[in-house]
This record gives structure tokens, sequence and C-alpha cells, in this order.
């Protein structure tokens, strides 16, 4: 049965999308794909005369049930259109429903969800992967133009910026459970973003890839965390499996809900590998620990996640046998483009490369 993916395309104000979503109608139409795009609902309504800023209360709950109403139907009805195509078929919608969430309170949101009859976990798991452009508003900020969007509510001054980095961050909160979330930083040079876009899909469609090693770095804290980065428990157990391959189960663990992972990195070139995802429930993953490799430790760590100055990090505290260890990864910062480190952290070691500090190497029993 021909397989169709599905992603999200979102990001705070600003971020790229209307680029990125013509950059990956032409480069995946040009591969033989069948390209469908699903407009950005919340615009549509905006245009229409609604106004998320309506001191109406009444109107706003309306409105934001509507659109979530709007965004269900459509996606439900461009996945029975890409059930008709003969070719393989990529969707790409223009935000998805979690992002709705981010524009109201956790619990307008509850009751907006359950009176559609579903949830956010439900909902998450509607989609292939979900790509966060980070808003120009951090990082970029010389690019960041209301322009592009007439209604834009984010302004150019101050307050629009800062609005606009509070709903950046709003928005990859909502997502952050997906077993694919990518967050695509800023760079100097536009077209390193979108390639990275490009890059991550062909991810998803089970395209090999390049093998690129993520800048890495032992550190030690030397002041305080953003307050607004996103605080996940993450387990990670490595099950036997075929030379030259890589089988990882993931528990993530955030607000006390869990979200179950299982990882295949397959190498078929000394310069390209091969990585499927897909999410997994609590009773398979259970099932899974019994293929645990004897021969690795289950590794366990506190990951805090933030965007500094356009850039995105991944600061992993291990515990256990690992005791002591603080690793800062970089996310999709491109060769040649310096990492902006933060000054609440001390690099004490640039690790990037080194297979000593790679998860699975360093599960290993002595």
């Amino acid at each position: 049965m021909k397989k169709i993916v599905k992603v999200v395309l979102t990001g705070g104000p600003c971020a790229g999308k209307t680029t990125a979503l013509v950059r990956i109608i032409e480069h995946f139409t040009s591969l033989g794909y069948k390209v469908f795009t699903i407009p950005e609902v919340p615009t549509l309504y905006s245009q229409g005369g609604w106004n998320y800023l309506t001191p109406n209360r009444q109107l706003y709950y309306e409105g934001e049930r509507a659109i979530l109403g709007t965004q269900l139907a459509l996606e439900d009805s461009f996945m029975r259109l890409a059930e008709t195509c003969t070719e393989p078929t990529l969707i790409v919608c223009d935000r998805g429903t979690m992002d709705i969430s981010a524009y109201m309170t956790p619990d307008m949101w509850e009751d907006i969800t359950r009176k559609a009859g579903t949830n956010s976990n439900e909902l998450r798991q509607r989609y292939d992967a979900v790509l966060h452009l980070v808003s120009a508003a951090d990082g970029a900020e010389q690019y960041y133009t209301t322009a592009t969007n007439a209604t834009r509510y984010e302004q150019m001054n101050e307050e629009g910026l800062r609005i606009a980095r509070e709903l950046d961050k709003k928005v990859i909160k909502a997502w952050t459970g997906h077993p694919h979330l990518r967050v695509i930083n800023n760079h100097d040079d536009f077209d390193c973003k979108m390639n990275r876009v490009l890059k991550e899909i062909s991810n998803v469609l089970g395209l090999p890839q390049p093998i690129v090693e993520e800048r890495k770095y032992i550190v030690e804290l030397s002041g305080e965390l953003p307050s607004d980065c996103i605080v996940s428990e993450i387990t990670q157990t490595y099950l036997t499996g075929e030379p030259d391959s890589e089988i990882r189960l993931r528990k993530r663990g955030m607000d006390g809900r869990y979200v179950y992972v299982h990882t295949t990195k397959k190498r078929i070139s000394q310069t390209e590998e091969l990585v499927t995802e897909r999410q997994i429930n609590n009773n398979l993953y259970e099932s899974m620990l019994g293929q645990a490799d004897p021969w690795r430790h289950t590794i366990k760590k506190l990951r805090r996640s933030f965007i500094w100055r356009g850039q995105y990090f991944e600061l992993d505290t291990f515990e256990d046998q690992l005791k002591g260890l603080v690793i800062l990864e970089t996310k999709g910062i491109v060769e040649g483009e310096p990492v902006k480190f933060p000054p609440f952290l001390h690099v004490v070691k640039d690790i990037t490369g080194n297979q000593d500090y790679y998860n699975y190497n360093l599960a290993k029993k002595n």
C-alpha cells in the first residue's frame, strides 16, 4: 500500500514558512511526489473578519472551535484526495492542530478538544513530522517584517518582537512530545534554513541522508537557565540488532505524560544512513524492553531545550552511571557557522564527532 506522508510546517511569526512551502513543492514535485498543501486556517478566519484579539470572549471561543474543526476537516479531505493518487504523496500543513493551543489557556484547549472528541496526544499523532521554523524575531531581527502577512499582530517594534519570541516558544512547547519534532534554526544564510527543511522531509520520506555531525560540547552550568526552557525526562534503552544498525527505545516524559518512540538507524554507506522513527504505545514499549542489549546500560538523562539568539540547543544532564556528565548539543547549525553559546554555560570540551560520547557508546558496560 502506498504510504502517504503528512508533515506540519509551523513556527513563530516571520519564520519563512511561505518561502519554505514554495521550495517544498518545487523540490519534491521534481522527485516524482504529488504534493498537497493545506492553507493556514487561522489566517482564513482572520481574513474573513474574525480577530483573536476580540474582547468578545464568546466570539473568541467559538472562533477557536471553528478553526480546530476546519483544520481537522481539511486534513481529512486532503487525506482522501491523497488516497486516490497513484504516485507517492506528501501532504504539507501550513500549521497544524496543536498550533491552535498556543493562543489560549490550557483549560480552554482541553474543553475545545474534548468537544471535538479528541485530545493533544491524538492530535500530535496525526502527523509524521513537525518542522518548526524559528521566528526571525529571535536572532535574525533584521529580517523581521510584517509586510508579508497583513493579518500579523506582532508588529515590527520591541514589544512586537517580544510577543513574537514568546509565541515561538509556546508553539514549540505545544508540539513537544512528537517523536519527529525538528526545530529549524535561523541562519546567516537563509538558504541554509530552507535546505534543512528539505533535508528533514527527505528523512521522513525514507530517502537516504548524508551523515551530519551535530555539534556537541561537554559543559558546566555557570548561571541560571531560561525560565521558559522545556524540561523532559528521557530513558533510552538499546536493543540487539544486526551489524551496522542501532535500535533504540526512548521514553520521554513531560508534565507527567509519556511518549514512547522506536528508532532504527542503519548505515548504508560510509557517508549515508537511513533513519526510521515510529511512535509506539506503552504495552509495546514494555514488551520490546525484553530485547534490550545485555552489553549496554539504560541511559537516563534530564533534557532542557531552549532557543538562544535564534539557535536551538538541547542540554542533557546524565544520571546513574554517567552522573556528572552534562552535554550541550546544537541542532542544525551548518558548517562554518558560529555557535552562539549562552552566557550561563561554560564550554569544557568540544566533542563533536567524538564517538566515545555517542549515547550508543556511553551506554556500553565496562
